[in-house]
C-alpha cells in the first residue's frame, strides 16, 4: 500500500515517533508499504524554517534530502493538476499546504496518514496518526 504522509507525521516519525499511535508506527515499518512525501511538505518545511517557526538540526535542503533517502521515502511531485484541483475542494481547511495534500491524495488515490481531523471532512481516505 502507498501512504501519503502529512508533513507533521513525517516530522514526528523522524524526531518524535512516540507522538504517533502504535498502529501508525507499525504501518510505517512494514516493508510492503510505500511511504510518500509530497513536494508540498518540503515547501512547507522550508517556509516554516525560514520564518523561524520550525527548528531543524540542519538546513531544510540537507535535512529533508538526507532523511528521505535514509528512510526510503518516495517523493511525490506537485503537478499542475494537483494545484488546480485545490480549487474544487470545499473550504473546510484554510491551510494551503494541507489543501494541496488533500488534492494529491484524491487524484493519486492515496490514503493520508495524518493527525489532522479536518482531513476527514474531505472525500479522501485517512489513517489516524
Amino acid at each position: 500500500m502507498r501512504i501519503l504522509l502529512d508533513t507533521q507525521v513525517w516530522l514526528w516519525m523522524l524526531a518524535s515517533p512516540e507522538r504517533l499511535s502504535k498502529r501508525s508506527r507499525n504501518l510505517l515499518v512494514v516493508a510492503e508499504h510505500e511511504l510518500v512525501l509530497s513536494a508540498a511538505s518540503a515547501w512547507e518545511i522550508a517556509i516554516k524554517h525560514a520564518l523561524g517557526k520550525l527548528t531543524l538540526p540542519e538546513p531544510p535542503v540537507e535535512y529533508i534530502t538526507r532523511l528521505m533517502s535514509k528512510t526510503g521515502i518516495t517523493p511525490l511531485p506537485v503537478y499542475h493538476r494537483h494545484a488546480l484541483h485545490v480549487a474544487t475542494l470545499p473550504t473546510h481547511h484554510a491551510d494551503p499546504f494541507d489543501r494541496l495534500l488533500i488534492a494529491q491524495a484524491q487524484l493519486e488515490s492515496l490514503p493520508v496518514l495524518t493527525a489532522d481531523k479536518i482531513f476527514r471532512k474531505y472525500a479522501v481516505e485517512t489513517i489516524a496518526a
